[in-house]
């Protein structure tokens, strides 16, 4: 039986949610002072993209939808700062930040054409 998961259907939330996974691997060997610094605020925006994707799926209306789905491009933006932050401080690998960007990248473009996608069902 296939049963309809709502927002873990969706791609846009899927990515997300691998960006996540992969941000937390990724900065479990940071600085031990970065702890509740760039670590803690690259994880809270990873995990914010996802969430928002998900809390405006289930709310009611498709404006409030459209209000969330913003709020992760905007988490997705930050997550992107981070990256690179963390890179140029020589806390990740040049590598391991392009594979997170590239990752972020395909999770921005599809964030952007699922908000797209929403706001021409209006």
């Amino acid at each position: 039986m296939n049963k309809k998961r709502g927002y873990r259907d969706l791609l846009a939330w899927q990515r997300a949610y691998e960006l996540t996974l992969q941000v937390y691997r990724g900065t479990a060997t940071w600085p031990r002072e970065e702890l509740y610094g760039l670590t803690s605020q690259i994880r809270r925006a990873a995990v914010s993209v996802a969430a928002n994707i998900a809390e405006g799926y289930d709310r009611s209306s498709r404006n409030e939808y459209i209000h969330f789905l913003s709020i992760a491009r905007g988490s997705l933006a930050e997550v992107e700062t981070f990256i690179l932050l963390a890179r140029d401080l020589g806390y990740m690998p040049p590598d391991n930040a392009d594979a997170l960007i590239e990752l972020q990248d395909e999770a921005g473009k599809l964030l952007r054409g699922l908000a797209r996608s929403v706001q021409a069902k209006q």
